[in-house]
């Protein structure tokens, strides 16, 4: 943990962040498998397992949550790099 208060919310927030994205790129690519090439508007149906993904991500701890909880276990690395001693 950090000596600063709102140096552990900037941890804690650039973390849920990288969370967030991986996140979104992982569903992402799970549903991109299931988009067909010739969508028209007629033909567009909800896919049940699409519907199933989606689900399953929505059931998922919020990345802000993930954080925390990585901070509070000291499973995060981080660095200062203002506060580390400048080389010559």
């Amino acid at each position: 943990t950090t000596d600063n208060i709102y140096e552990s919310i900037v941890v804690m927030s650039k973390r849920a962040n990288q969370i967030s994205n991986n996140i979104k790129e992982e569903l992402s690519q799970k549903l991109s498998e299931f988009t067909s090439s010739n969508d028209n508007l007629e033909e567009v149906f909800e896919n049940r397992e699409q519907i199933e993904i989606s689900k399953h991500y929505e059931k998922m701890p919020k990345p802000s949550l993930i954080a925390v909880q990585e901070f509070l276990e000291d499973k995060i690395y981080y660095r200062n790099p203002s506060k580390e001693p400048k080389e010559l």
